[in-house]
């Protein structure tokens, strides 16, 4: 295992990927921080890279639909910790986040010091979220359910669900993950049963529920 943290900076803004990357820089041991400015770069830098320590990843990047960029991204390597970026820090932001599997939240706003006492507490194997922001609770049923089903779903599932939500077809999903389309096609089946939903298209308009509230 080479020495040093790898980290990737996913967001669309050059500017605050500098910001981000001085963050880390000032945190001992980085052997590499990868940057990519969209979600599709994002998704190919994680699966090409095995080794990375933790991700920082922007909701509103091109290509990304809010938390449903989350949960594609944890089905590509559920072992990594992700860390969300977002200018939309409302409590109800950051507490979707961390229950669809984010190991913590950074506020846009947040300073270089927030910003690395976060890392270095995921780093950790903690949880980071704002100081001061009480979380409270889903208060709308339909959000909670929804959340409590998607966590059921395995990292391969997480992964064929976001791949549903670009609009890809079985053959591409399965061209996509090198695997038969009878697999994808009993992936779709064990999604779409856990969703409680008929059809991709329900399943796709569930998932924008979740990811709706982050505007691009």
């Amino acid at each position: 295992m080479p020495a040093g943290y790898r980290f990737l900076i996913a967001d669309d803004h050059p500017l605050f990927r500098g910001a981000l990357k001085q963050a880390l820089s000032g945190i001992a041991d980085v052997a590499s921080i990868l940057e990519a400015g969209d979600f599709e770069a994002a998704k190919a830098a994680l699966a090409g890279n095995d080794e990375l320590d933790l991700i920082l990843l922007d909701l509103s990047m091109p290509g990304a639909s809010g938390l449903s960029g989350l949960i594609s991204m944890r089905g590509i390597h559920s072992s990594v910790p992700m860390v969300v970026v977002s200018a939309h820090d409302d409590a109800e932001t950051i507490r979707r986040s961390l229950e669809l599997g984010a190991s913590g939240f950074i506020s846009k706003s947040a300073s270089m010091d927030e910003i690395r006492a976060a890392v270095d507490t995921v780093l950790k194997g903690g949880i980071a979220s704002p100081v001061g922001v009480d979380l409270g609770i889903e208060r709308d049923p339909e959000i909670s359910d929804l959340i409590r089903r998607l966590q059921t779903l395995t990292p391969q599932q997480a992964r064929v669900l976001g791949m549903l939500a670009e609009g890809l077809l079985n053959k591409q999903i399965a061209y996509e993950l090198g695997v038969s389309e009878a697999t994808i096609k009993a992936h779709v089946s064990a999604v779409l049963q856990k969703l409680g939903v008929d059809s991709r298209t329900q399943a796709v308009i569930l998932l924008t529920k979740i990811g709706a509230e982050m505007p691009a």
